[in-house]
């Protein structure tokens, strides 16, 4: 009936390793996705400054943003499509795939590399408008949260958390109806959706209504800030740390 009466629901199922199911495969991935994603928004930027001490405009940051999640999508569309499959398998009281690696090699198996990356074209809807709301809210609110007379680069790590948090917040309002789309789209049996994401999107207002696009609103919006918190704070240190290490570079 909703995300705590699932919480209590899977706890009591499956125990706490319920939690986590389907891990592994973001964990796998997460690492190179972030990676790739800060570097398609620093390239982003690059392409639209004639110097590189140009002033980007918000909706520059935006556009930046943007080819950032035409990046992570090579990386996400797989993971995704294999952690969304792992996640509902419980519900459906049959065990198809014993882990990650195992889903990837039964999808691969029975429909070679379109299986795998099944999803692709609403992971873009998903993460393109999304990675450029984040981007642009978090460059937004940092120029904000420092105080006059002082740089940005100089903001205070609480003020950092904040921004991100906030930024993961914008980001994932934008992301979640794609979201809903994706996942069902994902997880359908072969050939339900001939017609792609407008089927599945026909059939979620018809039978539940626009409501059931924010489905999991609550779930995602209690993970969103600590999460995206988390990992811009991890990105400015890491940039801090490699420009004292290696200045030049």
């Amino acid at each position: 009936s909703g995300t705590f009466d699932c919480f209590r629901k899977t706890l009591v199922g499956e125990g706490v390793r319920g939690l986590y199911r389907g891990m592994a495969a973001p964990i796998i991935g997460v690492t190179p996705m972030f990676a790739v994603c800060f570097f398609g928004f620093g390239l982003g930027k690059r392409l639209q400054q004639r110097t590189p001490d140009d002033v980007l405009t918000y909706p520059q940051l935006f556009a930046a943003g943007m080819l950032s999640g035409v990046f992570t999508t090579a990386i996400m569309a797989p993971g995704e499509r294999i952690k969304c499959l792992l996640q509902i398998q419980a519900a459906t009281g049959e065990t198809k795939y014993s882990g990650s690696l195992d889903c990837a090699k039964q999808l691969y198996r029975e429909a070679g590399i379109r299986g795998v990356y099944k999803g692709t074209v609403l992971t873009l809807m998903r993460d393109v408008p999304a990675s450029g709301m984040y981007f642009m809210t978090y460059e937004w609110l940092k120029n904000i949260l420092t105080p006059e007379g002082k740089s940005v680069s100089d903001l205070s790590a609480p003020r950092i958390l904040f921004a991100g948090g906030l930024a993961g917040i914008f980001n994932w309002a934008v992301a979640i109806p794609p979201d809903v789309l994706k996942s069902r789209f994902q997880t359908a049996p072969p050939g339900k959706y001939a017609n792609g994401f407008r089927d599945v999107l026909r059939e979620l207002i018809r039978e539940e209504g626009v409501a059931s696009l924010y489905k999991g609103f609550t779930a995602v919006m209690i993970r969103a800030f600590p999460a995206n918190a988390a990992c811009f704070l991890g990105f400015e240190v890491a940039m801090k740390f490699l420009n004292w290490v290696a200045p030049g570079l």
